[in-house]
Parts: C-alpha cells; structure tokens; sequence
C-alpha cells in the first residue's frame, strides 16, 4: 500500500484539494474510486487509469457521465505518492500551464522534503 498526500504550498494552499472541491458529486466520487486504485497499485498502475507525461508528472484519468478530470501527481521516496493539482479536460490537449504548474509544485516539494529522504 502507498500513502496518497496532497501537496502544500508554503501559504498553506492545498491545490488538489481546491480542485476536488469543485467536482460535482458524480465526479468527485468516481476521483475518490480512482485515487483509491492508485494508492492501492502504486507504480504498477497503467493506462488508461493512468499516463506518465514528463519530467516524472503523471496524470490519473477520471471519466464519469461523458465528463473527464485530471489529476497530476508524482511519487516520492518512502511509497508516496504526491497529487499537486487537477483539471477538467475539455479538449484533446492538455494545457500546458497545468503541466507547469504540477512541475512547480514537485519542484517545491522535494526542495522542502529533501532532508526527509
């Protein structure tokens, strides 16, 4: 089993969280199904429940009623699993800055944790 957390910005903002928050129900519950498959599989989970993208960024692909999410995320030392942010995907691409911002925020984390390793 793998600990799922959220990452924290230094003012204390938890973006993922933010993200989660806005989910109608349909949605949140199936990320919750999803985010229970990926604690549970680890780094042996694969598509289509989950791609890597770059730079050690993944995304958990969430569908429910025709609608798709995205949750990034990336794994830490010690069987963790960090999820930095989320986004409802309305095109065949992914935005760009939602990569940029997953990349920030794992930069952050491991500059604030890399003692703990």
């Amino acid at each position: 089993m793998w600990t799922v957390e959220m990452y924290e910005t230094q003012n204390g903002a938890i973006p993922v969280k933010v993200f989660l928050d806005k989910l109608d129900k349909q949605m949140r519950s199936r990320a919750l199904t999803e985010l229970r498959l990926l604690q549970s599989m680890g780094n042996t989970i694969r598509e289509p429940y989950s791609k890597h993208l770059q730079d050690g960024i993944f995304e958990l692909r969430i569908q429910a009623a025709g609608n798709i999410s995205r949750i990034f995320y990336f794994f830490f030392v010690g069987r963790k699993i960090i999820l930095t942010n989320g986004f409802v995907k309305k095109s065949q691409e992914i935005p760009l800055r939602e990569i940029d911002k997953a990349r920030k925020y794992k930069a952050d984390y491991e500059r604030r944790n890399r003692r703990d390793s």
